[in-house]
């Protein structure tokens, strides 16, 4: 059994609990004109505006083309109907063996155990998950589990959302603790996005349960750009790379946020110096309302090929992409079976 994480973490759930949901507070924080409320308000109705308040501050004042600001300020572009653009592009419920458990890939499973997230990006694949009738929440839980318990072939569950460092620390360690005593889950990944836009979320008791899980942990968190890597983020991660996670960065190539070579190498550094590797850089998923954030196949392998030239091969995360359906994610870039990352046996020895 883990140690019992808290419950205590007062201050983050209180900054999670002032997180800027009106658009209009959100433009006066950064001094942006009013010009933009009308989309921001259309956009809103469609998937709310949520953007915790230490995010905002990394944001450029006066400044609408800021990177961190388009990935989650509302646009009446959201609103646009286009071709090819579906609520699921990922085939997640057709994937989904009991609500909130997904099975597509060999080996691994995924559970949605929660809708809630620390931050609303505008380019999500999941904004129109239906996370009401489909997480792991109340009695949905246990038939996850007896279906994990009957399948020996499964090693790794992922745990997914929304976020799970959105969920409570006795929520989670009640989900962990019944996963860690499933013989054949040896190794748990969770992936959350709270770790960067929240980091006051890794708190000393969270650190001690990475600790103390009895099989491996991987964290994949979510940074798009160079900014969203501050100080207060670097100490969170040094804390769970301590105590043990192999931390692994999947960033989206977005137009008008890193849709350059210099902002994907940017990224890479920064993450690597914060003791994260870089592992997908994912074309947009292609969902309703987020077309506008699109960064076609060949454009993006173009802005890798020219990373490429600047980074050191472990810096230089996999172009791929998903696609309904298909038994695993298809690599686009680097194509070469001979480029591979170095085995990280211990985090320590990086960043």
């Amino acid at each position: 059994m883990t140690p019992q994480l808290s419950g205590r973490s007062e201050t983050w759930q209180q900054a999670l609990a002032q997180a800027i949901t009106r658009p209009r507070e959100l433009l006066q924080a950064l001094d942006l004109d009013e010009s933009l409320l009308a989309g921001a308000h259309a956009g809103a109705e469609l998937f709310p505006l949520r953007v915790p308040r230490g995010f905002v501050s990394r944001m450029r004042k006066g400044d609408p083309h800021d990177p961190l600001l388009r990935q989650v300020l509302p646009l009446t572009a959201e609103a646009r109907p286009q071709p090819g653009f579906s609520d699921d592009p990922v085939g997640d419920l057709a994937s989904m063996t009991v609500p909130g458990l997904l099975h597509k890939y060999h080996g691994r499973a995924l559970l949605i155990t929660t809708g809630a997230c620390a931050v609303h990006c505008r380019y999500c694949f999941r904004r129109h998950f239906p996370y009401g009738e489909a997480h792991t929440g109340g009695h949905h839980l246990a038939s996850a589990l007896d279906c994990i318990r009957a399948d020996p072939g499964l090693h790794e569950i992922i745990l997914s959302g929304g976020d799970p460092l959105s969920l409570s620390d006795e929520r989670l360690s009640r989900i962990t603790d019944e996963l860690a005593g499933i013989g054949h889950v040896t190794r748990l990944r969770l992936h959350t996005r709270t770790a960067i836009v929240l980091p006051e979320r890794i708190t000393g008791a969270m650190v001690d349960w990475v600790s103390a899980w009895p099989g491996q942990v991987v964290i994949v968190v979510h940074a798009n750009h160079a900014n969203e890597i501050n100080a207060p983020v670097i100490a969170a991660l040094r804390q769970l790379r301590e105590a043990g996670a192999l931390l692994l960065n999947q960033a989206v190539i977005l137009r008008g946020v890193n849709d350059s070579a210099t902002a994907l190498c940017d990224l890479s550094e920064r993450l690597f110096a914060a003791g994260v590797l870089p592992y997908y850089l994912h074309l947009l998923d292609r969902v309703a309302g987020a077309a506008h954030f699109e960064v076609d196949r060949q454009e993006a392998a173009q802005l890798l090929a020219e990373a490429a030239r600047r980074l050191p091969g472990y810096l230089l995360p996999r172009l791929a992409c998903e696609e309904a359906g298909a038994a695993s994610k298809t690599l686009i870039a680097p194509t070469d079976a001979s480029d591979h990352r170095p085995v990280v046996e211990n985090q320590r020895q990086i960043g």
